[in-house]
């Protein structure tokens, strides 16, 4: 028996991996306290993740403010951190390896996954990585557990020259990789991307490596020129109730080929359709919300034959390109975080995603 088979059998740790941790755990909405809590124990096949860095996703904020989950719930999906244990059976990594993980892997058979709607399939929809209670990330505790089938098909390795920091990015430019895939947006094509949050910020940057023309709108004025700085041709205020007269004069009277939303009001919707051209395509990224109705004229698709498109998490046949992006230094992605916050002061970060000020944009958890 080689070396290697004989570590494969047994469970291995990097040092004394500590019986508690702290974590945020959400337990009423809107609220997160830090606790102690039992660090998860790895089985065969799993793979515990020691948490560098967290950043705090929208949905996080929907789930703990808007209570779409019931408590108790350690979340946070946006993770990066080295392997710290590893179960019987695992040979992909060994303790010291930097890594991020995604919290979601399909099982690759169904009919949903052979049509590439990965999202769909039964088993993405159980989550594959807990820092404890009902598994959904676990990014906001110390320690998280990847089990079997995203131990082996859901992390990925990081290069000393990314920070953990840059790799919280992997998963969110992931989905942002399927949504501009999914709106079909190819170069030359006029894009308006509604939102210049954290998620709108990061469309305009994949749709930019596509060769697009790309324009966006924002209340918020420091959003609008911070979506400048990193390409758009220009940027336009909601408020002035101008957007679509704006976007279709710089289209000929048209409209746009393509409109990102990344907002999620559902009034945005009718403004969106109303801003893309006839035949043209609006991509709602941010609806996902299971109670809100959203109208819109009929016409709009009936007639002109306006797409509305919808595209939600990641997608695990373009996890190695969309990766790359980050892993090349290929997206500005660092220049949208705006404020780190450590374990013990989560439910302040939390508080401001929740209620965004003009100098506020990506939020990260930092580990100490």
């Amino acid at each position: 028996m080689s070396r290697t088979e004989s570590m494969a059998e047994q469970s291995r740790t990097l040092g004394t991996i500590p019986k508690t941790m702290r974590a945020g755990v959400y337990r009423e909405k809107g609220v997160v306290r830090v606790e102690e809590v039992p660090v998860p124990e790895v089985g065969e096949g799993e793979v515990l993740i020691k948490v560098a860095a967290c950043g705090i996703c929208g949905t996080d904020i929907k789930k703990i403010f808007q209570r779409y989950v019931e408590p108790p719930q350690i979340l946070g999906h946006e993770l990066a951190g080295t392997v710290v244990a590893v179960g019987r059976g695992v040979t992909k990594w060994k303790l010291g390896d930097r890594v991020m993980s995604f919290h979601h892997i399909p099982c690759g058979e169904c009919f949903y996954c052979k049509n590439r709607l990965f999202s769909q399939c039964k088993q993405y929809k159980n989550t594959g990585l807990t820092g404890g209670f009902n598994p959904n990330g676990g990014g906001f505790g110390e320690y998280v557990k990847a089990m079997p089938w995203v131990a082996q098909r859901g992390i990925v390795a990081l290069p000393d020259k990314v920070s953990f920091e840059e790799a919280t990015f992997i998963e969110p430019i992931n989905t942002i990789v399927k949504a501009v895939e999914k709106a079909r947006v190819v170069a030359g094509e006029t894009v308006l991307i509604v939102g210049c949050g954290p998620i709108g910020l990061q469309l305009l940057m994949v749709t930019q490596t596509v060769g697009a023309r790309i324009y966006t709108s924002d209340p918020m004025a420091t959003r609008r020129a911070k979506s400048l700085k990193l390409g758009a041709l220009e940027s336009f205020d909601p408020i002035s109730g101008k957007l679509v007269e704006e976007v279709r004069t710089r289209t000929g009277g048209r409209g746009a080929d393509a409109v990102l939303v990344a907002v999620a009001h559902p009034a945005v919707v009718v403004e969106a359709l109303a801003a893309a051209r006839p035949g043209g395509r609006v991509l709602l990224f941010a609806a996902n919300d299971p109670v809100t109705k959203i109208e819109f004229p009929a016409a709009a698709v009936g007639i002109d034959e306006k797409e509305i498109l919808g595209s939600y998490s990641a997608a695990v046949d373009i996890q190695e390109s969309a990766a790359a992006l980050v892993l090349g230094k290929k997206l500005p992605v660092m220049e949208i975080v705006t404020h780190r916050f450590p374990l013990a002061r989560i439910q302040e970060g939390l508080e401001l995603a929740n209620r965004p000020t003009e100098e506020s944009l990506k939020i990260l958890i930092a580990h100490s």
